[in-house]
């Protein structure tokens, strides 16, 4: 808790946009969310570990009323992905560096079966019908179903990144289509249109990760980026 804390006393300042403000640590928490998503593009071990700590930014942000922010409107489903990302994310980042080291090489794109997308289309439908009344009854923002669709959309994408299921880039596409309008009425502007972008990334990433499983098994990088090198290590 004494990080967390002190991510949110870091990058607690706010920037004034017309009548309405714009915390520093939702724009920071969605700029480490991108790198993340860049990196998880070039199947770089990093990513993940860059992730969490956007996560974490992010999780103090949509619990706006807990952590006397700017924001008002708790997006319960928006905080509960933060911690789900978190919770996968070590899976993923485990998986790839096992990977990495098992056989020189990283997890291999490939296309999911058709039984586990299936499963990935009921997971996300029954998921959806599941928890809307349990995010509406905790006092989720309306319209409650749009956030129980990204909560599970995000957490099947995740899973399915770990995994290497090109697919996981289209789950992206169908979480930001729902998600983009939700936060832009509950008044998240910074994440909505950072997801707005997500939205054409993800479309870029799925081209990306399909060429990838046509050309054979890619290798993953899993030091941190040393930035006295210009891009990075390779």
């Amino acid at each position: 808790m004494d990080f967390l804390r002190w991510l949110i006393d870091a990058f607690n300042s706010q920037i004034a946009i017309g009548g309405s403000a714009l915390l520093v640590r939702e724009v920071v928490g969605n700029i480490f969310g991108l790198a993340s998503a860049v990196g998880g593009m070039r199947r770089k071990v990093w990513a993940w570990p860059v992730g969490i700590v956007g996560n974490l930014l992010l999780l103090t942000v949509f619990l706006g009323s807990l952590f006397d922010t700017a924001y008002s409107a708790n997006l319960l489903g928006q905080a509960g992905r933060q911690i789900m990302f978190i919770a996968v994310s070590i899976f993923g980042w485990v998986r790839w560096r096992q990977a990495r080291s098992a056989g020189g090489h990283g997890v291999t794109p490939r296309w999911a079966s058709g039984t586990e997308r299936l499963l990935l289309v009921l997971v996300l439908i029954i998921g959806t019908i599941a928890l809307t009344p349990l995010f509406r009854m905790l006092g989720s923002y309306e319209p409650v179903w749009a956030d129980a669709w990204t909560f599970v959309g995000s957490l099947l994408a995740t899973w399915g990144m770990a995994r290497g299921w090109v697919e996981f880039w289209l789950i992206w596409v169908a979480v930001d289509a729902v998600g983009v309008p939700l936060l832009f009425s509950a008044g998240y502007y910074a994440s909505a249109f950072m997801y707005l972008f997500y939205g054409a990334f993800t479309l870029v990433g799925f081209f990306v990760w399909m060429s990838a499983r046509n050309g054979g098994k890619p290798s993953v990088e899993t030091a941190l980026p040393d930035p006295r090198i210009k891009g990075g290590a390779s």
